[in-house]
């Protein structure tokens, strides 16, 4: 169950209806999980500061069991999702970046209980 959550200064505005499908989609493959078990926040407007600047930006935060726990993985993820960022957003590479976060399954409740059970 992967968890996404973008966060940006851009204006709620700048993304379309469809984005929050897109992104969802997009990092569902690039992990290689279902669409159906991924976890998709937006939050726009919100005020930032990157590399001393409060120019448009983004910082997604990719949090996940299994997928991002070496840098060989995170290097090919971070590419795709910067693609896709990129195209979609019309950002410069510069003005965004990715955090990624290894869950493991204790981490992660659902049904009552954490995802180690299930």
């Amino acid at each position: 169950m992967p968890f996404i959550e973008l966060q940006s200064n851009l204006p709620a505005s700048c993304f379309s209806q469809n984005f929050v499908r897109k992104l969802c989609s997009s990092t569902a493959k690039v992990l290689d999980k279902p669409e159906d078990r991924m976890v998709v926040v937006v939050k726009p407007g919100l005020e930032m500061m990157m590399a001393s600047s409060s120019s448009p930006c983004v910082m997604l935060s990719v949090s996940a069991v299994g997928v991002t726990d070496t840098a060989e993985k995170n290097k090919e993820h971070s590419s795709k999702i910067f693609h896709f960022l990129t195209t979609e957003l019309g950002l410069t590479g510069d003005r965004i970046v990715i955090q990624f976060h290894e869950l493991h399954p204790h981490q992660v409740g659902k049904k009552g209980t954490v995802m180690s059970f299930l």
